[in-house]
């Protein structure tokens, strides 16, 4: 996990894209101003709807191009915001830190998320998206030499408990190629753990805010070669050239910005509250523009991976 210090001059740790208070309870103190609120559900909204342009657009780009300009167009816009409100990206001393962060945290996650979009609902995505914590515990157990505390076992048991839940397909429409699906969306979700052990390991001097915008160039750019091996089409229709502007202006600029803008507003531990909402608007988006269903092993399944999740990531005070 990549260590920073918010507003307060607490120590946090990042792990992937989302971080976690390290000196207070999650659940502590969460009343936010309204505008703050605002950014929270905008910013879960946003996150939540990701899933649904690469249920639309993975069909029709194919994975690595979806990916490829979804990274490339949201990175290059964020550079070019940051050049010019001065925003020092530091690139000579940095860019490979952005390079191999970019493809672990970016490319091939968002990757494999638009493979599983071929063949799963977007709901399942965005569910099956909120278990980057518990791989973040394992990895850091592993290779960090954390802790593992008895709430941390408690929330791998009920985080995996409702991943059962959720892969039981048997009252969902989806083809042979579902598990090998579901495979792969875990998959990425390990990913963003495996950036966050990187960057704490080596690159944590790095301002988090940079991360943003050069590693998603980076990872755009080692992405071209793969677009340009899979067939590419003739002619793309206005709609899914709106929804490539979408996935990468909303999910991959303007979503990075509200991000990092509510962690220097509220603090990480608040901010990392985005991870309960997002299954819930992915499932409503899902829902609504895609006409997904909403079965009971979904809802129960989110709650015990959220469970899980809660478990995790609190502070358990020492008496």
């Amino acid at each position: 996990m990549d260590s920073i210090v918010n507003s307060n001059g607490e120590k946090v740790e990042c792990l992937g894209i989302f971080c976690c208070g390290t000196g207070e309870n999650l659940l502590t103190s969460l009343v936010m101003k309204t505008i703050d609120l605002i950014r929270l559900f905008t910013l879960a909204a946003i996150w939540g709807g990701s899933f649904i342009f690469l249920r639309i657009l993975a069909p029709v780009l194919g994975p690595f191009l979806t990916t490829n300009l979804r990274l490339f167009i949201g990175g290059l816009v964020l550079c070019l915001y940051f050049a010019a409100k001065g925003f020092d990206l530091e690139w000579k001393k940095n860019w490979k830190h952005y390079l191999i962060i970019g493809v672990i945290n970016s490319a091939i996650p968002f990757t494999l998320f638009a493979y599983g979009a071929l063949y799963l609902p977007a709901s399942y995505e965005v569910i099956l998206n909120s278990t980057s914590p518990m791989f973040g515990v394992i990895f850091s157990w592993i290779w960090l030499k954390d802790e593992m505390t008895w709430s941390k076992i408690i929330g791998l048991v009920l985080a995996s408990a409702g991943v059962a839940l959720v892969v039981d397909l048997g009252t969902t429409q989806v083809n042979n190629n579902a598990f090998p699906a579901i495979v792969a969306c875990l998959m990425a979700a390990s990913c963003y753990a495996i950036a966050g052990i990187y960057i704490k390991k080596f690159a944590s001097h790095i301002k988090p805010l940079s991360f943003a915008g050069g590693c998603q160039l980076f990872a755009g750019l080692i992405l071209i070669p793969l677009s340009l091996s899979q067939p590419i089409p003739e002619s793309v229709s206005l709609s899914i050239a709106l929804n490539v502007l979408g996935i990468a202006l909303l999910c991959s600029a303007v979503a990075y910005l509200l991000y990092y803008q509510l962690i220097a507003d509220v603090g990480p531990a608040k901010a990392l509250t985005v991870t309960f909402l997002m299954p819930v608007f992915g499932m409503i988006w899902g829902a609504l523009f895609l006409r997904e269903s909403i079965t009971v092993h979904m809802i129960m399944g989110t709650v015990l991976i959220l469970a899980g999740t809660w478990f995790v990531v609190r502070k358990v005070s020492s008496r």
